[in-house]
């Protein structure tokens, strides 16, 4: 496992063959005013200095890194000019591949670099160098669609009933006041899209002029490399894409199946496994028991977070219940302890995962790109009625309360009636079919992106391979030291990886408590 917990990343990109860096320092701010230039004649990559996240990255002070230059909106010539922050880190080897590997993040919206620790720890740069780009919008670029106002509220909401009006009321305000300010510096919303995010990193690789690349992206960072490999296939070499986000199917309501099935298969391997079939023999009547209970009679409860001071007040109510499941805190292994806990009166373990969210990095999250993503390409041609159908179907007998909201995305809806940006799902709602060599990576335990949606993705790339990685949860590669060999083996031979080892995997035990 890397030295950070894979656990702590928010909900939530990799090349070679550059000129030598100049030591000119390019500030990244993150302020969307210094957000656009007019545009030069052609993308361009302008060397400068790294990033220094406040907690250091060790990899970066090998780096080189700088700004790749593109226009904001490709359909309006003459427009501005943003700033994405790149950083190229060397391989560990003395004689690397030729063929880099450039990585597409998760979100929308997460900041790129804090995933640098988990790529180098997962041998990512072992034998090539490792290209990160943060998507457009995000912390170190120009702009950053970060808000802070929606950070904030996120840590007042843990006070809050998760679907209750004031916290809806107060989300709906975060929104909208982030939206006045980022348009009132002339940003345009409309332009931070996948279609937008995959041509960056086409203009990349030209900018850099790299002959052939390979790819690898996870959760959202699958959807822009799926969009990437059927509009700009030219120069990728193979592509490898972990706990997938299908474009054609990604919509509002498939957050619901996804969910049921990963807390499906939790609950499955418990049951295979005699001690915790023993001990809590019926987890999915659990669960359904504890949501209703907590929906019906929410808890308010003084939890001290983990990571320490003053106690804070949360509200337990069903649907933070299902939300702290679904973002995996507890961690898996020790679901059924905290549900079996929580059903005799102790609450500790959910009420701390609860607390952890009164702590929150204002500011780094770069949510104006995930509003835009989600209103533009997620929430078009469906309602707020198709995700209450779909969460009935996924857990029938759950209150509408719970199921009305999608997981992680509470009130998308009405936030999107305030965020306004063009219906883009029938141009992005479009699956990848390619002869790439592919490889394609789902978790069992996933509660984000279940793992079976793997499967139709798989069938339309014709030299794939899928690999699919019992007990892990979203984005494999990190927390399997199996699918790291993997992945290696597949950027060495794209058309015949070693998958031998996924054959004896089994999950880890699960966490027994006396009864």
């Amino acid at each position: 496992m890397p030295k950070r917990s894979i656990h702590a990343v928010t909900a939530a990109a990799a090349l070679a063959c550059l000129a030598v860096f100049g030591t000119t320092r390019i500030g990244a701010s993150s302020a969307a005013a210094q957000a656009a230039e007019p545009s030069p004649a052609a993308p361009r990559f302008v060397p400068g200095a790294c990033p220094k996240p406040p907690e250091p990255i060790e990899a970066l002070s090998k780096a080189r890194c700088g700004f790749l230059e593109v226009p904001e909106n490709r359909s309006r010539s003459g427009g501005r000019t943003i700033k994405l922050a790149v950083a190229v880190i060397p391989a560990a080897a003395e004689k690397p591949s030729e063929d880099p590997v450039v990585f597409m993040a998760g979100g929308p919206g997460a900041d790129t670099f804090d995933d640098i620790p988990f790529l180098t720890d997962s041998g990512l740069n072992k034998d090539r160098e490792l290209i990160v780009m943060a998507q457009r919008g995000n912390l170190y670029d120009r702009p950053n669609l970060a808000c802070p106002e929606v950070d904030r509220f996120n840590a007042q909401a843990v006070g809050l009933g998760y679907d209750a009006q004031r916290a809806e009321q107060l989300m709906l305000k975060a929104v909208k006041d982030c939206r006045g300010r980022l348009t009132a510096a002339g940003v345009d919303l409309s332009a931070y899209n996948t279609a937008e995010n995959a041509a960056d990193f086409a203009d990349l690789r030209k900018a850099l002029d790299i002959p052939r690349w390979n790819v690898y992206g996870y959760s959202y960072g699958s959807n822009v490399a799926l969009t990437y490999l059927r509009l700009h296939p030219e120069g990728i070499r193979a592509v490898a894409i972990d706990s997938i986000t299908p474009p054609q199917v990604t919509a509002l309501p498939w957050g619901w199946g996804s969910a049921a099935e990963g807390i499906r298969n939790i609950f499955k391997a418990c049951a295979a496994q005699p001690a915790c079939k023993a001990r809590y023999p019926d987890l999915p009547r659990l669960l359904t028991e504890q949501v209703r209970k907590l929906e019906a009679r929410p808890l308010t409860l003084n939890v001290t977070p983990p990571s320490g001071g003053k106690p804070v007040e949360v509200v337990l109510d069903g649907g933070a219940l299902l939300n702290l499941i679904v973002a995996l805190t507890p961690r898996p292994k020790d679901i059924p302890a905290a549900l079996d806990e929580l059903s005799r009166g102790n609450p500790k373990r959910f009420a701390q995962a609860r607390a952890a969210g009164s702590v929150q990095k204002v500011g780094v999250f770069a949510h104006g790109l995930t509003n835009s993503t989600a209103c533009g390409e997620w929430a078009p041609g469906y309602s707020e009625s198709d995700v209450l159908k779909a969460g009935r179907k996924a857990f029938p007998g759950w209150p509408d309360t719970v199921l009305a909201e999608v997981p992680q995305l509470p009130f998308q809806y009405p936030a999107c009636g305030i965020w306004k940006v063009p219906d883009r799902a029938k141009v992005q709602r479009v699956a990848t079919v390619s002869s790439v060599p592919a490889l394609v990576v789902s978790g069992t335990f996933d509660v984000k992106t279940g793992a079976s949606w793997a499967k139709g993705v798989a069938r339309n790339l014709s030299r794939s391979t899928a690999l699919q990685v019992p007990g892990i949860g979203h984005w494999v590669v990190p927390q399997s030291p199996c699918a790291q060999r993997v992945l290696a083996s597949f950027f060495a031979r794209p058309t015949a990886p070693d998958t031998s080892c996924v054959g004896g995997l089994e999950p880890e035990p699960f966490t027994i408590i006396p009864k």
